[in-house]
């Protein structure tokens, strides 16, 4: 019977998770040709290519997906019983971590996140980059993050997803608007107004699809990339803008805007925490997910987040309905 080495084991779920030699060679801090050099143990070892190059990395074979799991497992319950030595300490501890936001998520979870960080790590601060939700995966595999928020439900095997929050949407008017008076408008108000949308690399794309569900992308005056710049356009305008409630509440507390409710209801829209899984991450990274996952999940249950999210002297944040993680 073949002897096996667990650190190939580490450097297949790596690959596998990571589809890269280099992110998998930064990982475990050692040259990129030892990563292959080990790859091609692995291939000798179960007589199968494993991975396919491609344009977008490696590609796992049908029995690389059949090791995965059991590997995977296997790692975690390793790692788990030794990861008291393996830690971050945010305390006392520098880091420097590289995030990516949508606009709206710089306008109203980096200050919260921040603030955060301030008084639990003092010693970590944070690069923040625009979100581009096409490539933001590929950033994460690549190293180039460490992790990024997003709406849109991205599903790839070498990310996990945590839900934070579920938001709804609601109208956003200059606050003296000259027609919408009142604090909800009709099917006919929304008919009759024209529109402020956005529509960029963010992802969201609630707003035009409510729009276009009533027909009324015709009555869109300005489409723009960044949420961000809506207060500025709609209070010296008499135009309408959807826009995430949570968000909206931000705006008015500093422009001269206000909200009103839809004619109709719309699909909450669930926030989600991306990043490698655990195996694949550095101690820090592993803090910064939990961290992260603890300041801005509202609504995530212990059960959805990584082992040791909820600090012992913080209660947990409330339990939503019974349903499926969304990892």
């Amino acid at each position: 019977m073949k002897t096996f080495d667990l650190n190939l084991a580490r450097v297949f779920v790596l690959l596998y998770e990571t589809g890269s030699v280099t992110a998998t060679a930064e990982t475990l801090h050692v040259t990129q040709p030892t990563v292959s050099y080990s790859l091609g143990k692995l291939r000798r070892h179960f007589d199968d290519e494993l991975f396919r190059r491609t344009g977008r990395g490696l590609s796992p074979t049908a029995g690389a997906r059949r090791l995965y799991e059991p590997l995977r497992r296997a790692l975690a319950e390793i790692d788990g019983t030794v990861r008291q030595a393996d830690t971050f300490e945010p305390e006392v501890m520098a880091g420097c971590f590289t995030v990516a936001l949508s606009d709206l998520g710089e306008a109203t979870l980096l200050p919260r996140l921040l603030a955060a960080a301030r008084e639990r790590a003092p010693g970590v601060s944070f690069t923040v980059r625009a979100l581009d939700v096409d490539d933001a995966e590929q950033q994460l595999r690549r190293g180039d993050l460490d992790a990024f928020v997003a709406t849109p439900v991205l599903t790839s095997h070498r990310t996990v997803r945590i839900p934070l929050f579920h938001e709804r949407y609601v109208g956003m008017v200059a606050a003296d608007h000259p027609r919408i008076r009142g604090d909800a408008v009709t099917l006919a108000d929304l008919a009759t107004e024209h529109h402020a949308t956005v529509f960029g690399p963010s992802g969201h794309v609630v707003p035009r699809a409510v729009l276009a569900a009533h027909d009324l992308l015709d009555r869109v005056a300005v489409d723009a990339t960044r949420f961000s710049m809506l207060p500025y356009l709609l209070e010296q305008t008499d135009l309408i803008a959807i826009v995430p409630e949570y968000v909206g509440e931000v705006f008015t507390a500093s422009h001269r805007v206000r909200l009103v409710r839809l004619p109709f209801e719309t699909e909450p829209t669930e926030v989600a925490l991306y990043a490698r899984h655990e195996s694949s991450r550095t101690p820090a990274q592993r803090w910064l997910v939990r961290f992260m996952a603890e300041v801005l999940g509202e609504r995530v249950s212990p059960a959805q987040l990584p082992p040791h999210t909820v600090a012992a002297d913080r209660p947990a944040p409330p339990a939503p309905p019974a349903e499926e993680p969304g990892e």
